[in-house]
Parts: structure tokens; sequence; C-alpha cells
């Protein structure tokens, strides 16, 4: 699928989190359509492997990695730059969630994990890019991704993702502000249902056609429907956005 957008992207070196769900594939193999080259990464070698192998053009990278070990980001920018000449946009769509029955049932080994992926480890991955881009004299984008529950504050067990997504949009708007000076702009992407096997986790028919019929446009968003924004906030077309959260929920929240 290609992307002639006219925009600045063809030859950017992007970094993308999260590079084998369901949203994470769709905005690599856009961005390697818009003739970017990519640094795939999810925690499964063989699944960033074949979205390397599905991608136009390139050369692109898939690298298995666990972001939860921050004192490793460092050396996985490094590889990044090293490989690409540099980096010009960060995309973090790597999250983990789980859903639990009540808010009762959370565990704190529950929290910790979601907290550890979800909001740490895309702080200090942030940082380390934005380290990077900063020395370029070039600046950069980093694009973070939140969720509807940043706003709603979750539902029963969800409560603790949506905790580090409502952390996800503080931490945007902070970076925004710091590392303006350097030409790095930060904004999020919120999506609300998207067709994926982590909106899909832990729900039953029943409470997912009750969340189907809260949304106005009436159907979840296929994953390609959610990269428009990614592309557009990596875009010339977004030289003048910082620290805003695009809302692409198909109306369910609106605000």
């Amino acid at each position: 699928m290609a992307f002639d957008l006219g925009a600045g992207l063809k030859g950017k070196r992007v970094l993308l989190t999260g590079a084998a769900g369901g949203i994470g594939k769709e905005t690599a193999l856009a961005f390697a359509g818009a003739g970017a080259r990519v640094a795939a990464v999810d925690l499964a070698q063989a699944q960033v492997d074949a979205v390397a192998a599905a991608m136009e053009g390139g050369p692109h990278l898939a690298l298995g990695y666990d972001l939860r070990p921050v004192a490793g980001h460092q050396a996985l920018i490094g590889h990044v730059t090293r490989e690409f000449g540099g980096l010009d946009v960060l995309v973090q769509t790597a999250a983990v969630l789980i859903r639990r029955d009540s808010v009762f049932e959370v565990s704190e080994a529950d929290w910790d994990i979601q907290h550890d992926v979800n909001l740490k480890a895309s702080f200090f991955l942030a940082q380390a890019a934005a380290r990077v881009m900063a020395q370029s004299g070039k600046g950069g984008r980093i694009i973070n991704f939140t969720s509807q529950g940043w706003q709603s504050g979750g539902f029963g067990g969800s409560v603790a993702y949506a905790a580090t997504k409502g952390g996800v949009v503080s931490m945007t708007r902070g970076l925004a502000r710091s590392l303006a000076k350097d030409k790095i702009t930060v904004n999020a992407v919120s999506p609300g249902a998207a067709d994926t096997a982590m909106m899909r986790s832990g729900m039953t028919d029943a409470a997912l056609a009750a969340t189907v019929a809260q949304i106005p446009l009436g159907y979840m968003a296929h994953p390609s429907q959610i990269i428009g924004a990614v592309l557009f906030l990596a875009s010339d077309h977004a030289d003048y956005i910082t620290g805003a959260t695009i809302n692409v929920s198909g109306g369910w929240l609106m605000y």
C-alpha cells in the first residue's frame, strides 16, 4: 500500500515500538509505504521479522526487545541510529492491557507490568530518543499512544491501564514543553475501539457489542484507520503541532 503524501516522510528514520501489534503493524507498513526506514521493535523476534518482511522499501530493522529494562534503552537507540545514520521519529504503540472483572481483582502485579511498559518505558525511551534528536540539531518527532481510557478513567478492572494512559497524556504535554527548544515535537494519538487482539482480550461478545453501541459511527476501527493520525504527526503538515492529543475514536469520545 503506497502513501505519497509529499510531506517529508520519505527517507525518515523511524523507531516503532509494539510493531507486531494490530495498530503497530499497520503503522510500520504505512511508514515503509511512505518511503521511511523503520526499526520495528516488539518482544518476539519472529513476529517483528514477519513485519519487516512485509514492509516495502528499506532496508528496515527487526528488533526483538523487552522495553521494561530501561537501562537498555540507550543501547537500543544507539543501535538504530548507527544502522540508520540518525533518528527522526519515535512512535510508541507498545502497551500491555490486563482486564479484570472488577477493580477489586486488580493485583499489584497487574499494576506494575502495565505501568512498567505503558508509562515508565515510554518515558525513558522518549528520553533516550530525544537526547539523540537534540544532539543532531535537526530535532525530531515523538508520537505516543494513549487511549480513550485517559479521559473516561477506564471501566472496572481496566482502571490501572487507564491510569497509565492518563499518565501518557500528561507526559506528552510535559515533554512537549521541555523539548520544544530542541525542535522536537511530542504528541499523542488516542484510539477508541480499534478491532485488535488487545481490544478483544477479556471481552465477552455482549460487552463488545455494548461498546460498539456507544460509538456514533457504529463500528470498531480497523487498525489501518488509526495510522493517518500518526503519519500526519510525523509529516511536515504537523510542524507547528506539539503537546496535542488526537482523538481517533469514531465519536466515542468528543472533546
